[in-house]
C-alpha cells in the first residue's frame, strides 16, 4: 500500500487521468442502462405515461412483493423475453430489481434491442417499500 501511494505521489501525471478516466467510465456506463427514476416519478410514469414496468427479479421474490401492474421477467429469461414485449418499444419502459444493479444491464438488453425511452427505479424495490409506497403478493404476470 505504500507503495501504491508512493507512486502516486511521483506520477501524478499518470494517476490524475486514469482516475478521470475512470470516472467517466463508470458515468458513461450506468447512463446505458437508463435514467433514474424516483418513486415518485416512477408512480407519474405508471399513471399518465402508461409506462410498461419489468421487474426483473426472480419468481420467488416478485411473489413475495411486487409493484402493481409490473410484468415479471427474470432477468436470466430478459433476451429470451423481448419479443412478447417489442409492442412497448416507443413507450417509456421502467426496469425494477431488488437494489438497483440488475436494473442497469437489464436496461442496456432493452436500449440494444431498440426499446427508445428505458429507465429504472433509483433503489430498487428496495427504495419503493423504504418510501411506504405498496407491494402487491401473488403470482408472476
Amino acid at each position: 500500500m505504500d507503495r501504491l501511494l508512493e507512486f502516486s505521489m511521483n506520477h501524478p501525471e499518470l494517476v490524475g487521468p486514469f482516475f478521470v478516466l475512470l470516472i467517466g467510465f463508470f458515468l458513461l456506463e450506468s447512463r446505458r442502462g437508463g435514467k433514474t427514476v424516483s418513486s415518485a416519478q416512477l408512480t407519474n410514469l405508471i399513471n399518465n405515461e402508461d409506462a410498461l414496468l419489468i421487474d426483473v427479479r426472480d419468481t420467488k421474490e416478485y411473489r413475495e412483493g411486487h409493484i402493481t401492474g409490473a410484468r415479471n421477467i427474470p432477468f436470466s429469461k430478459l433476451k429470451d423475453s423481448l419479443a412478447e414485449i417489442a409492442q412497448f418499444k416507443e413507450k417509456p419502459v421502467v426496469v425494477v430489481c431488488k437494489m438497483g444493479q440488475h436494473a442497469g444491464a437489464a436496461g442496456k438488453i432493452l436500449n440494444t434491442d431498440g426499446f427508445k425511452n428505458v429507465l429504472r427505479l433509483k433503489g430498487g424495490i428496495a427504495t419503493w417499500s423504504a418510501d411506504g409506497l405498496p407491494l402487491v403478493k401473488g403470482k408472476a404476470k
